[in-house]
C-alpha cells in the first residue's frame, strides 16, 4: 500500500513531469523516471527526520548538562587530598566565662569569686556559681602529625587571659600569657613489644594530662603544670599504667624571683584506683636561714566510680591528698615557696552527679583541710566546704539551677584567730541550646541572684599581720551581701 508520503513524492514528481497524456511508447520511460525520483526524495525525508531526531537529542543533553552544572554550582567543591589532610590534623578547643556581678548598692563588684573567704588563701573554695565577676579565656590549638607507620605526634599551643574589668579593652590591666608550648609523640615502631608500646612521650611547657577537677569549686585534685618532660601511659602490668614526669617552674610568691621548684612525678591508675606520689625540691629556698622548706613529699590516693557512689547511675570521684614541707600546698605542686619544713596537711575531697528525678539533676561536692606549721611555726587552720547544686531542664532550652553552699573555717594564723561559718544560696534561670544534653553541656547563659551570710568574727582575719579589708579578699563589711549579675560559660 502507497505510503502517504509517497503519495505526496508522485504528487510532486507528477507536477515536474508535465502532462499525463504524452504518447503511450514514452509511459514505460517516464514511469522508470518517477520511481527513481520516488526513491531519492524518500532517501533525502529519511536523512531530514534522523537530523531532526539528532536536534532533539541534542537539546535535551544541553538541558541536562545546564541542570547538572547549576546543582554543582550550589555543592562546595571537594577539597584536594592535602587539603583534606591538612585540615584533619588542626584541632581548636577552648573555655571562656564571662559575667558582670552588682551588689545591693548597685556597685559592680570585683574580686569576688569561690575563694572568697578567709580560707580561699588556703584553696578552701565555696560553690562557684553566681559569684564569679572575671572574664577568663583560653584559647587551645592542636597540630596533629600522622606516619604511615601509624606512629604520631602533636603539638599543643595554649593562649589564656583573665581580668576583673568589665570594660571592652584591658590592655594594661590583663594577664594574657602562653600556658602550652609542649609536643608530644606516641606509637612510636621503636618501642613495639614494651612497656611504652602504647605509651606518649613528651616535653615542654603544659599542664599535666591527668590533672582532674571539681568544678563546682573551680578547683582541681591536684593542679601540676610547668616545663618538663616526662611518660603517660606506660603498661607496667595488663591492670596498670603509670605516668612519669619531671616539671620545673618557680613559685608564685614574688618575692622568690629567681629560685626554682623542681617536681618529679609518678601517677599511676589501677582500674578505677589512682595512686600519686610527688617530689619536690627548691635548692636555696631557705636563704638567709629561713626556715622556708627546700623540699617535700606529697601523695594523692583516690577512687573514680563509674556510678553514683554505687547508688545510682552516673559518677563519683573521691580522694585523700596529704603533704609534707613544700608538698604540705597539696593542690598547685611546687608552685608556693613560703611554706616551712616542718609544713604538714590533710585534705579529702569527693563529688558526683546523677539524675535526681525526670528533668532533675543533682550535684554534691565536698573538701576539707587540715594543716599545721605552715607559713608561721604553730599556726594551724581548719575549713570544710560542703556545696550542693541541682539542675532542673524546664523545657529544651530553659533551666533552672539552684546551689547551696555551705563552709566552716578555724583559722589561726598566730597573727589572729577566726572561727565560723559561711553560707551562699544561689538561684540562677539558665538558657542552653539542649537541656538533654547532660550536666554539663555548654554554652550556658545565666542570669542569678545570690545572697551570702558569713560569722563577723571572720571580718579582718590576715596570714601575716597585715591590714585586712573585710571579709576575706573583699571590702565587703558586716555580715550578709546580696549580689545580683549575669554570666556566659562555654567549653568545647
Amino acid at each position: 500500500m502507497m505510503t502517504k508520503r509517497t503519495a505526496i513524492a508522485i504528487g510532486i514528481a507528477l507536477a515536474f513531469c508535465g502532462s499525463a497524456t504524452a504518447a503511450e511508447d514514452g509511459k514505460s520511460q517516464r514511469v522508470e523516471e518517477l520511481e527513481a525520483r520516488i526513491a531519492k526524495l524518500e532517501e533525502q525525508l529519511r536523512a531530514v527526520t534522523s537530523m531532526a531526531q539528532q536536534a532533539n537529542e541534542v537539546a535535551r543533553k544541553a538541558d541536562t548538562t545546564a541542570s547538572a552544572a547549576k546543582a554543582a554550582s550550589e555543592v562546595p567543591a571537594p577539597l584536594t587530598k592535602g587539603a583534606a589532610e591538612t585540615a584533619s590534623s588542626f584541632e581548636f578547643h577552648g573555655y571562656a566565662r564571662s559575667g558582670t556581678v552588682s551588689n545591693s548598692d548597685m556597685f559592680t563588684v570585683k574580686g569576688v569569686g569561690p575563694y572568697i573567704t578567709p580560707a580561699g588563701n588556703l584553696g578552701g573554695a565555696v560553690g562557684r556559681l553566681g559569684l564569679e565577676t572575671d572574664t577568663y579565656a583560653e584559647a587551645k590549638m592542636l597540630k596533629n602529625f600522622r606516619s604511615e607507620d601509624g606512629s604520631w605526634a602533636t603539638f599543643g599551643f595554649m593562649l589564656a587571659d583573665g581580668v576583673n574589668s568589665n570594660n571592652d579593652w584591658t590592655g594594661g590591666e590583663n594577664g594574657i600569657n602562653v600556658r602550652w608550648a609542649y609536643a608530644e609523640m606516641g606509637n612510636l615502631p621503636t618501642f613495639k613489644g614494651t612497656a611504652l608500646e602504647n605509651a606518649t612521650i613528651w616535653a615542654g611547657k603544659r599542664f599535666d594530662k591527668k590533672n582532674f577537677d571539681i568544678h563546682f569549686f573551680d578547683s582541681d585534685f591536684v593542679f601540676l603544670s610547668g616545663t618538663g618532660a616526662g611518660v603517660y601511659d606506660a603498661q607496667v602490668t595488663p591492670d596498670w599504667k603509670t605516668n612519669v614526669s619531671v616539671y620545673g617552674r618557680d613559685f608564685l610568691n614574688e618575692d622568690d624571683e629567681g629560685i626554682k621548684s623542681y617536681v618529679f612525678t609518678m601517677n599511676n591508675y589501677v582500674g578505677n584506683w589512682q595512686f600519686m606520689l610527688n617530689g619536690m625540691h627548691a635548692k636555696n629556698n631557705d636563704v638567709n636561714g629561713s626556715d622556708r622548706a627546700t623540699s617535700g613529699l606529697h601523695g594523692l590516693f583516690a577512687y573514680h566510680a563509674p556510678s553514683f557512689y554505687g547508688f545510682a547511675d552516673g559518677f563519683s570521684k573521691t580522694g585523700v591528698l596529704a603533704g609534707r614541707g613544700l608538698g604540705a600546698e597539696v593542690k598547685r605542686l611546687g608552685a608556693v615557696g613560703n611554706l616551712l619544713e616542718d609544713a604538714q596537711a590533710l585534705r579529702v575531697m569527693s563529688f558526683g552527679v546523677t539524675d535526681l528525678a525526670p528533668n532533675w539533676k543533682v550535684s554534691p561536692a565536698l573538701m576539707a583541710e587540715v594543716s599545721k606549721d605552715r607559713f608561721n611555726k604553730g599556726d594551724e587552720y581548719k575549713w570544710a566546704s560542703a556545696n550542693l547544686r541541682f539542675t532542673n531542664a524546664i523545657n529544651k532550652n530553659f533551666a533552672m539551677q539552684y546551689e547551696g553552699s555551705f563552709q566552716y573555717m578555724d583559722l589561726d594564723s598566730t597573727f589572729t584567730q577566726a572561727k565560723g561559718n559561711f553560707y551562699k544560696l544561689t538561684v540562677s534561670p539558665t538558657f542552653k541550646l539542649d537541656t538533654g544534653g547532660g550536666f554539663f553541656a555548654r554554652p550556658e547563659l545565666r542570669l542569678f541572684a545570690t545572697w551570702m551570710g558569713w560569722d563577723k568574727d571572720l571580718n579582718g582575719f590576715t596570714y601575716d599581720g597585715g591590714a585586712n579589708e573585710g571579709f576575706g579578699s573583699t571590702k565587703f563589711t558586716g555580715d550578709s551581701k546580696w549580689l545580683v549579675g549575669a554570666q556566659m560559660e562555654v567549653w568545647f
